[in-house]
């Protein structure tokens, strides 16, 4: 999942040095959304192997 964040931003770099500021906003947003639900499941699956000792 870490991965695909930082494809779109990568995407979103290339597109703004390009010029395409639409495309390049949609991939930052597609980016940012990605990297919280990967902090959301990276705590969760923390707690569930601090809890499962």
């Amino acid at each position: 999942m870490l991965r695909w964040t930082i494809t779109f931003v990568i995407i979103a770099i290339i597109a703004a040095i390009l010029g395409f500021g639409g495309i390049a906003g949609a991939a930052a947003g597609i980016a940012k959304i990605i990297f919280f639900i990967f902090i959301v499941l990276f705590v969760l699956s923390l707690l569930k192997g601090v809890l499962k000792k």
